[in-house]
């Protein structure tokens, strides 16, 4: 077996996103012994790239705003298939993140008194993103890393982890990593392991994610034991460039539909205005007093329905694609600059010129995007306690993109930073708890270290397999066409034959050379969390026969009130198998219920 190096701490994190860095900002200032683990460099986290805003209901512009509207709208937004109790944890916490955010040197912009100013975004009742200009994720990073460099958390960069381990108990006590550059090995032993990893876009073909989004947090949790719910909820951002090719799936921020900007089909139409009362009938078929308040709510506060929830626009964009009205490359536009001043959109949107001005040669204010939809995020993930994000597994905490239940089926756009912020603390806290109570030095079993290991040296043992490259381009393929925005059962069923036999050339795979600084040999550690969480969504998708948020089913094209009922959870099973089974969603207690049912005045 390889050596390695050892560490031991009382609390581990991996992944040094927003929920990452605050997690470990909580168990450091605890007095824990605390580190980070992250895949690639500190301040390089695809929380960067959230870039609208973080919503919190802080009353600053709509003093009508509070978080009870905000709960409603999140859960209305996830289709009611959230996790209740996150829903409302998020929406009474989320101001406290933000100015606690403020008071650790984030510079936000400001309304004309001089408070934090709030913008529109798609599905949320009143204008409630804190926000700075279009580079929101970024502020947040340098805040939290600023304050956790302050704090002296120890930071692994560029530290690839392939397994946790556990000990005898059955508790996770740690995890076996390499270094990217060198290869080299390294333990991480730990009384508490909080996982906060992101997302799997890089699955599909066409996806905002970088190359770090892999899913490695999704599938190392499921190989230890955790619980996994709705996969299937993948939600394809409507706004991606589609063209041209140097920018291909990069996000437009909704904060371009949020300052002003309109869709238009190749006619020069405004198409969305035609998608407001077909997507309320069939998303929400069993209810139409439901239909008639959303639509209400949009009318009220003359929101343009280009900020409807992003699972709505982007099935319009779909439609108006397949019924020949999209761009020539397959998108339709988004159009700010007949709207807005070129200075309007400078001062409100600097990333977004400067990046498609440079990366693309297009200038957003004077011609129009062609944009499409592109996997962006994950609604399903980890199943944690609402309270402590705790797994099913003792030991093991989950946060951030990874962790599943807030978002429901569909995530409004701007919670995904709060929700950072407010569940990272939560995990960190709880965290903490977990190894102040856990006796004794954390002991992982040693069989654990060596099948990981040995599991990424095979592909050094083989000569003349697969490529992982191949795999990865067969893959991705597999899942743009077969387990994309539209989905339907027979494709779905060809999709698992083709994952298995995926699996099988998986088994195959060879790289070349050693271990120091190996891209085909980290894109073959890769492999095996992106096979596994494929087939987690595949799966999923199978089982959900409805449409339901992120989840379109073309054959069961509505609502089933039964199965917005239940979670379909899944688990690895005795014999390495995968099993699903719908399980029912924490029942909602009365007063909560009764926000759902009435009016806000």
């Amino acid at each position: 077996m390889p050596e390695y190096e050892s560490h031991e701490y009382d609390v581990i994190v991996i992944g040094a996103g927003g929920a990452g860095l605050r997690a470990a900002i909580e168990a450091k200032e605890r007095g824990l012994r605390t580190a980070l683990v992250c895949k690639s460099l500190l301040g390089k986290a695809h929380t960067v790239m959230a870039e609208g805003g973080a919503a919190a209901a802080m009353g600053n512009v709509w003093p009508e705003d509070n978080w009870q509207v905000h709960f409603r709208d999140t859960m209305r937004g996830g289709k009611l298939l959230n996790n209740w109790r996150m829903a409302q944890l998020h929406a009474q916490e989320a101001p406290d993140r933000i100015y606690e955010l403020e008071r650790w040197g984030a510079l936000f912009d400001r309304t004309a008194d001089g408070r934090i100013l709030q913008r529109d975004f798609g599905g949320h009742r009143y204008a409630r993103l804190a926000h700075v200009g279009d580079r929101t994720g970024l502020e947040m990073i340098r805040t939290l890393q600023q304050r956790a460099v302050a704090l002296d958390v120890d930071v692994y960069m560029e530290c690839k982890v392939l397994r946790l381990l556990k000990d005898a108990e059955g508790r996770v006590s740690g995890a076996i990593a390499y270094w990217r550059a060198s290869g080299d090995y390294v333990e991480f032993r730990a009384k508490a392991v909080v996982v906060a990893t992101g997302s799997v876009g890089k699955s599909w073909l066409y996806t905002s994610n970088s190359w770090e989004s892999t899913g490695d947090g999704h599938a190392m949790a499921l190989w230890a034991g955790a619980d996994v719910i709705d996969m299937e909820c993948i939600q394809f951002h409507p706004t991606g460039m589609v063209w041209p090719l140097s920018v291909r799936g990069i996000l437009v921020t909704e904060g371009v539909r949020g300052d002003g900007g309109v869709l238009r089909n190749s006619e020069g139409a405004r198409f969305m205005f035609d998608y407001i009362p077909a997507m309320f009938a069939a998303e929400t078929a069993d209810s139409e007093a439901e239909a008639d308040r959303w639509y209400e709510d949009h009318l009220h506060n003359r929101r343009p329905p280009e900020l409807l929830p992003r699972d709505e626009v982007a099935r319009s964009i779909n439609s108006e694609v397949k019924a020949g009205r999209g761009g020539p490359h397959g998108g339709v536009f988004l159009d700010i600059a007949s709207r807005r001043s070129a200075e309007y959109i400078r001062r409100r949107l600097p990333s977004m010129y400067h990046q498609f001005k440079e990366l693309a040669g297009v200038d957003i204010t004077a011609e129009p995007m062609e944009v499409g939809p592109t996997c962006h995020y994950i609604m399903g993930g980890i199943r944690v306690d609402a309270d402590t994000e705790a797994t099913t597994v003792p030991g093991l905490f989950a946060a951030g993109e990874v962790a599943a239940g807030l978002h429901g089926a569909n995530r409004l756009g701007g919670n995904s930073l709060s929700d950072l912020l407010v569940f990272g603390r939560r995990a960190g806290m709880a965290a903490a708890d977990f190894a102040e109570g856990r006796s004794g030095a954390p002991s992982p079993e040693a069989g654990d270290v060596e099948r990981a290991l040995s599991d990424a040296e095979a592909p050094f043992g083989r000569e003349g397999g697969e490529s992982p490259y191949d795999l990865h381009q067969s893959l991705q393929r597999t899942m743009q066409a077969l387990v994309g925005i539209i989905r339907t059962e027979s494709e779905l069923v060809e999709a698992l034959e083709e994952l298995d036999e995926l699996d099988d050339r998986a088994t195959r795979v060879s790289v070349t050379g050693g271990r120091v600084y190996n891209p085909g040999w980290n894109l073959a550690t890769d492999l095996p969390s992106m096979l596994t969480v494929s087939r987690l969504v595949a799966k999923g998708a199978l089982e959900r026969r409805e449409s339901r948020g992120g989840h379109t089913r073309d054959d069961y094209p509505k609502a089933d009130p039964e199965l917005g009922k239940v979670n379909f959870v899944q688990r690895l099973g005795s014999g390495g198998e995968f099993t699903i089974a719908p399980e029912p969603l924490p029942e909602m207690p009365p007063e909560l219920q009764r926000l759902l049912e009435e009016e806000h005045s």
